[in-house]
């Protein structure tokens, strides 16, 4: 079982940036892929970003790509998310989620446990 627990969300202007953390708990965290994902008021939950258990494999949605970048320290059980050169569309609740099989995927489905979020809003 791993808990997660996201912080580091708030109001900043766009072209400014914030960086999500993600604390998870539990021993094996080293051993899981993890993602970041969000969800925009009457939209689907979407792909942001994933890393491998190692941090040897990243991907991103292409939205994001370029202005954001995940990375993982396994000694704290954390994940972060840095994100710059905001944009008004980036507003959304950010959820970090944990994958048993390691692996940096883009796809909800794959992922076994979830935060309870963190809002972001992108002001114009």
């Amino acid at each position: 079982q791993v808990q997660l627990v996201e912080s580091g969300g708030g109001l900043v202007q766009a072209g400014g940036s914030l960086r999500l953390s993600c604390a998870a708990s539990g021993r094996t965290f080293s051993s899981y892929g993890m993602g970041w994902f969000r969800q925009a008021p009457k939209k689907e939950r979407e792909f942001v970003a994933a890393i491998s258990w190692s941090g040897g494999s990243t991907s991103y949605a292409v939205s994001v790509k370029g202005r954001f970048t995940i990375s993982r320290d396994n000694a704290k059980n954390t994940v972060y998310l840095q994100m710059s050169s905001l944009k008004p569309e980036d507003t959304a609740v950010y959820y970090c989620a944990a994958d048993r099989t390691g692996l940096s995927q883009a796809t909800l489905y794959n992922y076994d446990y979830w935060g309870q979020g963190t809002q972001v809003t992108v002001s114009s």
